[in-house]
């Protein structure tokens, strides 16, 4: 088993006894290949969805097992696990050092699938040809989380094998389709996947020059709710009127779901308290691409209602299309929604409360129909441990500015499962995106100079944590 980290918060003597200006020198001459695996990465269009071609899931597996060989990682392979219906989930990267006696072992998360492009006319430039402008890499997975990928494999080909810690690199291939084989790949490897400190690079910092550790994470619970008022569509001229068509009446469902404010109208569900710092108006606004004119949903502080309270979407609608319309009642309508939850609630109670609501708001005695989707825990971080402690010190050391602490409010469902698999590992969930990487979104990309940055950061954290 993997040596436990010192809580004594006395500095031990580092293996590595050179100063942040060294490693800072260190890292910028190694940037200019760091870039070039980044965009080397961004050039394989490996969407996980099942619907795209999964063969270039397996060849960017591939590239990131090369980069960590030539990394000089001794023991680098390509896994899978069997997922829920036994067939194999996409291919993952696990790669090793082994630690010497008595050492602490250090594992270092990415993934390597991305986001379909959506429409292509929303790029100023092909996705998946990495272009820079204004210090800025665009391509999809620039950022999402491809960029995590190589801020490792810079910070290894950095440090070398000084350490004597060890380091295990796990760079996952389905993160984007809500890992549906993690729980069974860290069961079925967790000897190798076994480590004191989880270094997770898929999140974001508070805004460029300004770092962040992310303490909070969203859950999340979809579903797909379906109204029926009719067994087959009937003219709406002869029965429109005292017969409502089923998207109207679905319309009417879907209004129950927030207050007049904006707010989350379901009963039953978690709100955490309020985050100590706060979101500017103008700043959400300009990251959110908010249209002039439009009010903001909701009430309390605005980092609030992002991170420690529950959001909840519309996020697909089945009904008749514009084109296909005639002048019928449709009898069927579906909605899909997605409800971010707050830390500390029980994904399976917030479904149970949106059914509940559902059902029992149903418009006009409409058959209501819910059938359950995805649903993936929420994370708190503890407030301090030892490996927090490197962490804020390395950010620090990095940017030269303390990183504030954040709560996304999207989810990683995977960082509950590693906390219940490795109860007695601590969690740092870092990342290298800022407000205006767009991920999953048209333009995606990483600023390079923060890429920089996160690379520094993660050198010192480990040299931190291999003298702690």
């Amino acid at each position: 088993m993997p040596a436990p980290l010192s809580n004594d918060p006395s500095p031990a003597s580092s293996p590595v006894p050179r100063g942040t200006e060294y490693w800072r020198e260190r890292v910028a001459t190694e940037l200019g290949s760091v870039r070039r695996d980044l965009e080397a990465l961004v050039r394989i269009p490996s969407v996980s969805n099942p619907a795209f071609d999964q063969a270039e899931v397996r060849a960017s597996a591939e590239a990131v097992a090369a980069l960590l060989v030539a990394a000089g990682l001794p023991e680098v392979e390509i896994l899978t696990a069997a997922g829920p219906d036994g067939r194999p989930g996409a291919p993952a990267v696990v790669a090793r050092r082994l630690a010497e006696p008595g050492r602490p072992t250090v594992v270092l998360y990415a993934h390597h699938d991305v986001q379909p492009t959506g429409d292509l006319a929303a790029w100023d430039t092909s996705p998946f040809e990495p272009t820079e402008r204004d210090g800025r890499l665009y391509g999809r997975g620039a950022a999402d989380d491809k960029a995590g990928i190589v801020a490792h494999v810079g910070a290894l080909r950095v440090l070398g094998d000084e350490l004597g810690i060890g380091v295990t690199v796990f760079v996952e291939g389905e993160e984007e389709i809500g890992s549906p084989t993690f729980a069974s790949f860290l069961h079925t490897y967790q000897e190798k996947l076994a480590g004191d400190v989880f270094v997770v690079a898929d999140s974001a910092n508070w805004r460029v020059g300004v770092p962040a550790l992310t303490t909070s994470l969203r859950g999340l619970v979809d579903a797909e709710v379906e109204v029926a008022v009719l067994s087959h569509a009937v003219h709406s001229g002869f029965f429109g009127g005292p017969v409502l068509d089923a998207l109207t009446v679905l319309a009417r469902l879907i209004a129950t779901l927030h207050d007049d404010a904006g707010d989350v109208a379901v009963a039953g569900l978690v709100v955490g308290p309020d985050p100590a710092v706060d979101y500017d108006e103008a700043d959400l606004r300009a990251d959110a691409a908010i249209l002039d004119g439009v009010q903001l949903a909701g009430s309390g502080s605005l980092t609030a209602r992002l991170w420690t309270r529950p959001a909840l979407s519309v996020i697909g609608i089945d009904a008749t299309s514009v084109a296909e319309a005639s002048n019928t009642l449709a009898p069927r309508a579906t909605a899909k929604l997605s409800l971010r939850i707050a830390p500390g609630q029980d994904p399976a109670l917030a479904m149970q409360a949106l059914r509940r609501h559902l059902e029992s708001h149903a418009p006009f005695g409409a058959r209501v129909i819910v059938r359950d989707g995805e649903a993936g825990k929420p994370y708190q971080a503890p407030e301090d441990s030892v490996a927090m402690r490197a962490a804020r010190a390395a950010f620090t050391e990095a940017w030269g500015v303390p990183p504030v602490d954040i709560g996304v409010g999207g989810s990683i469902p995977f960082i509950a499962d590693l906390a219940d698999v490795f109860p007695d590992a601590a969690v740092l969930v870092t990342g290298v995106e800022d407000p205006d990487s767009r991920a999953h979104g048209a333009n995606e990309s990483v600023h390079l100079g923060e890429l920089e940055k996160v690379v520094l950061a993660e050198v010192l954290l480990l040299v931190g944590l291999a003298s702690g």
